[in-house]
């Protein structure tokens, strides 16, 4: 039994399937959608698919959240509309509330972290990453809101990106409400959403080249295993992974990306789906200063998301990178469907991770004198990486 995406499923698919993935070609460059994904299956039945495997995925991530201690549940709710999709509608922001924030209102500039769960693009919802979320509100004490962005295929690409976006354009818009620091935001994900983690700041900064958006600083990233790269075949993945079985089955690569890369002629190069490929320029402006990666030894997504670090702190772009290889564990691996106890070494990474963050949320965070408010140049990060030499 393997976990996809905190789903138990069957693994093992034939040698064949695994080389072909369902593609049009394995050994073809995807330039378009449709190179991808060969003639698009209707999307109905790919509406029907995503609802069985939701299904699935809602027993895996009631499992998940049995195992003491119980993760957090969400202390409001705003619904969203949007107004950067073409695709009218709304989605909905959970708000997670660190200890102090209800009881000390005298303080009214807490950071945030504005949080994308995973699936695929197809599967999951805002509430998939509340053991996370726990972690932000007592190692960062910083409000963790999550984003129930909508979901393919009812709502193909860039749907996803642009609620990220939108997401964030709520919570700089009503800070003063919220008591949020606009200038002290970081963005997460894990998997697809590690993708829009990335793809919404660039989003944003793309909207600021055409219209004012509200003065803000975006200071760190934090993405999970993330997609970066969609111009790469899933054959081109598996062959490059280390434990090809323990990769995503076709069934689900297959879901996913027929429900997102949509319509056929879609380009695969562009920033907002393969950041990977997104110009110097716009990863050296669009991305925040500071980025944590972390990619797992055994997934298919392992070498688009190394070379990415190690392209993003070359001098070019310039970005301060932490970057972790945890050994051992496949894709999702932190979401596993387990009631007795949490996945192995996710509640040691979670806790590292956010220490980090709050190291930089406190470079950011305004300083007084005499009632003045004072901005303190942050100090500079060492960079330093991490190639899988954890242990638990």
């Amino acid at each position: 039994m393997q976990t996809v995406e905190g789903i138990p499923v069957i693994a093992r698919d034939s040698p064949q399937q695994r080389r072909n993935g369902g593609e049009a070609s394995p050994y073809r460059k995807p330039l378009i959608a449709g190179d991808k994904t060969g003639s698009p299956p209707s999307r109905l039945s790919l509406r029907i698919a995503a609802c069985f495997w939701r299904a699935l995925q809602y027993i895996g991530a009631f499992l998940h959240f049995l195992a003491p201690p119980r993760p957090p549940s969400p202390d409001f709710v705003r619904p969203v509309r949007s107004t950067l999709s073409a695709r009218n509608g709304r989605f909905d922001l959970q708000f997670y509330l660190p200890g102090g924030y209800k009881s000390n209102t005298r303080r009214n500039k807490w950071p945030v972290v504005v949080n994308f769960h995973g699936g695929g693009f197809t599967l999951g919802s805002a509430s998939d990453d509340a053991r996370f979320a726990r972690f932000v509100l007592e190692k960062c004490h910083a409000v963790f809101a999550s984003v129930e962005y909508r979901l393919a295929p009812e709502c193909p690409f860039p749907t996803a990106v642009d609620d990220g976006a939108d997401a964030m354009l709520y919570i700089i818009e009503n800070a003063a409400e919220l008591r949020i620091d606009s200038r002290r935001i970081a963005t997460s994900g894990f998997s697809a959403g590690g993708n829009i983690a990335l793809t919404a700041p660039i989003r944003l900064y793309e909207l600021g080249k055409t219209t004012t958006v509200p003065e803000h600083r975006i200071v760190a990233v934090a993405t999970w295993y993330p997609i970066t790269d969609y111009t790469l075949s899933r054959a081109e993945r598996r062959e490059s992974a280390l434990r090809p079985e323990q990769t995503l089955p076709p069934t689900l690569t297959d879901l996913f990306d027929a429900s997102y890369l949509f319509p056929p002629e879609l380009d695969l190069a562009h920033p907002c789906l393969s950041p990977s490929r997104a110009s110097d320029e716009v990863l050296r402006e669009g991305l925040p200063p500071n980025v944590i990666l972390y990619t797992c030894e055994w997934d298919m997504l392992l070498r688009e998301g190394r070379e990415l670090a190690e392209r993003l702190e070359q001098p070019q772009i310039g970005k301060n990178v932490f970057y972790t290889m945890i050994p051992g564990v496949a894709h999702g691996w932190d979401k596993a469907p387990n009631p007795v106890k949490p996945p192995l070494k996710s509640e040691r990474l979670y806790g590292e991770c956010c220490r980090r963050l709050r190291s930089i949320f406190e470079d950011h965070e305004p300083r007084s004198i005499f009632g003045q408010s004072l901005k303190l140049t942050p100090l500079l990060h060492s960079q330093r990486r991490s190639h899988g030499n954890d242990t638990d």
